[in-house]
This record gives C-alpha cells, structure tokens and sequence, in this order.
C-alpha cells in the first residue's frame, strides 16, 4: 500500500534528521580576548605535502607561551625537514613499543615533552581558519574545562575522488550521538581525532593516550576513557574554525584510511544509533533502487514513478542539507549520491572482512591489529 510505504520512507529519513539535528560550532571570540597559553602536540607520519598548509595556518594564530611540537613518526619523507624550517619543536618518535599503534605513541611522545597545562591534538592534515585556535580554545574553556573538546573539520574537497567520501562524514558525526536534538543531555559515543583539546589533569586522570595505546580508533577509545574517569566529553563541528583534506595522496590512501576506521566505528557505536543509522542508509538504497527500476522498466515502487521520483527527491533534498554542514562536496554529489552509497557500501564490506577474517588493517605502511570489542 502506498501509505505504508510513505510512512515507512518518512520514518527512516527522520532518523537521519535526528542524528544529524544541530551541529554546534565553536563561537567567535575577540582577538583580545585573554586565553591561557596552549601546547599543540601534532602526531606526523609522511605528512611532508599536508604540513606546510597546518604550519602556515597556525603559526600566526601562537600568542606568547605557546607551544608547538610536531613529533615524527619514522617519517619516510621531508616532514621532520618541514617542521624543523617552521620553527617548530621537533621531536623524533622513539621506537614503537609492541601494543602500541604508531598515532597514539607519537601523541603520548608528545604530551610528554609538553609544557602548558592545556594540550591541544592536531592532525597534519588539518588547516586552522583565522581565529580558529582561539575559537577552539574558548570553547574548551566554557564547555569542556575539566573534559575533551572534540572538533570535527569542515572537509573540504578538491578533486572528484574526495567526494566518495561523502556519506562516510556524514554518517561519522551521526555515530557521536552528539547532534541529536537531545545536545548536551546524552554523552558522545566517542570522539574527533583531528582536533582534541583537554587539560593535562583530565588527560592524565583518563589515563592518556597509553591507555588507549592497541586502539585503531584511538580518538573513540579515548572518549571512552573519559566518560569512564567521570569527565565530559563535547563535540563540535568546524565550520568557519577548521579544516582539512582528508586522504588527498590518492584512491587508494582514501580506501585504506576508511577501511581502517568503518567497521571499528560501528562496533563503538551505540546498539540504537546503529540501528538508526542503518535505517536511514536503507532508505538511501531503497531510493537508488527504485530509481534504477524505474529507468531500466518503467516500472515504479507501489506508488508509482511518481512516488520514486519524490522519495529519491527527498533523499536528495535532505543530502544535500547535511553535506553543506560537514564539509564542501560540489551540488552534483546529493544528486549523484547512489555512486558514493555504493563505494561506501564496498568499503564497508572490505572493512568488516578485514576486522573480522584478517583482523588487521594496513595504514601508512603499517599493519595494525583490529578486532570487534567493545570497550577498550
């Protein structure tokens, strides 16, 4: 019956309205606005063409005491060349203990050579907007003073392949939990490794990144710790505060660099979240599909070409509003969307078989150990 099918199709495109309902951003705040000095601690493996832009971004933005440490995981290329030019503190990874993954040691590396009582992660890759440190560091100050700041890029892309990764950004934040129309009332499920922001006497009290040395998702095992130790967590969207280019060196580091992350990142998902994500992505699948039958046969759903025509409208119209809100992906994805919904839809398969027959994934030329449990 057609009103069956309406209601069934309304239902789950609420679903992705509820889990994507506001995505709160860091308030603007005055260039004079007193702010304590901060330690940037920003992990770098192979990051010689991504570096310059986050260097270039941030320095700038340092006021007086503050600290910048780019720690180089056994680079293979010029990133310690980089950030030795910049000005930086340049700290050279130990050796990698067993049980540890490359990130979360050079992270730990890091805080451990720091100075200042605020400790700020930053990836290589990300760039930081004018102001945008600032705006990072006053929202840590009055939201999350004793917890983690999370921030979450706008992602910005530049080439046609970056747009793949479309739905994985979406569908990412949907998994926090923390967009919800419940805010502040429910805790995030995890985090946002790009960008944290703690002092170091919660970093300490969570344990730190040692605590979470096997995880591949260091940035989810994190939150974890925190929720654990008592302390809370906040994410943030980072339009207008920060940005990156997520895996820009090619297909094949964008495949590799969800692989790492999908599976793992359902399995710490909330059972209902997971659930409610589900049901939405069905809905997106059954709209491709409806669409294909109907260009092949000319044949609709049971309420007609009509009625395929408007849901995958729907679909569309409602893309196309959470993709201006995570990043910068071009008019034509929404509307194209059942090419980035079947490339995530193989990336995850490629995940869950590596998770779990392989239980490894490959990142930067290296294999990590990966396994479906929950908690770490």
């Amino acid at each position: 019956m057609p009103w069956l099918e309406t209601v069934s199709v309304a239902l789950r495109l609420l679903a992705g309205c509820w889990l994507l309902w506001r995505i709160a951003r860091p308030a603007p705040v005055g260039p004079t606005v007193a702010r304590p000095a901060c330690s940037i601690v920003v992990p770098a493996r192979d990051e010689a063409e991504t570096l310059p832009d986050l260097l270039a971004t941030l320095l700038p933005q340092l006021r007086g005491g503050d600290q910048l440490v780019v720690v180089d995981d056994h680079s293979t290329d010029a990133t310690a060349a980089v950030a030795k030019a910049a000005g930086a503190v340049l700290v050279p990874a130990p050796e990698l203990p067993e049980g540890w993954t490359g990130k979360a040691w050079a992270c730990a590396t890091g805080a451990g050579v720091s100075s200042n009582h605020v400790l700020v992660f930053l990836d290589a890759d990300v760039t930081v907007l004018p102001g945008g440190l600032d705006r990072v560091l006053a929202s840590h100050a009055t939201s999350a003073p004793d917890g983690l700041l999370s921030v979450q890029p706008h992602h910005e892309t530049l080439r046609p392949y970056e747009r793949l990764s479309a739905l994985f950004n979406v569908i990412a934040m949907m998994g926090t939990d923390a967009f919800t129309p419940l805010g502040g009332r429910r805790a995030p499920a995890g985090a946002f490794g790009p960008c944290l922001v703690t002092s170091r006497e919660s970093y300490d009290a969570a344990g730190g990144h040692a605590s979470v040395a096997s995880a591949v998702l260091d940035d989810v095992a994190l939150a974890r710790r925190y929720r654990a130790a008592g302390l809370p967590v906040v994410c943030l969207g980072g339009r207008g505060t920060l940005s990156f280019r997520m895996y820009p060196a090619g297909l094949r580091q964008l495949v590799e660099g969800w692989s790492k992350n999908l599976a793992a990142g359902a399995d710490a998902t909330r059972r209902t979240t997971v659930l409610l994500v589900v049901a939405w992505v069905s809905v997106l699948i059954q709209a491709a599909w409806w669409l294909g039958r109907l260009v092949a046969t000319g044949d609709g759903p049971g309420g007609g070409p009509w009625f395929a025509l408007a849901v995958y409208a729907a679909v569309v119209a409602q893309l196309t509003w959470m993709l201006r809100r995570v990043g910068r992906f071009g008019a034509l994805t929404p509307l194209l969307f059942p090419i980035p919904l079947a490339f995530f839809l193989a990336v995850f398969a490629r995940s869950a078989f590596l998770t779990v027959v392989r239980r490894k994934v490959a990142w930067k030329g290296r294999d990590l150990p990966a396994s479906l449990k929950r908690g770490v």
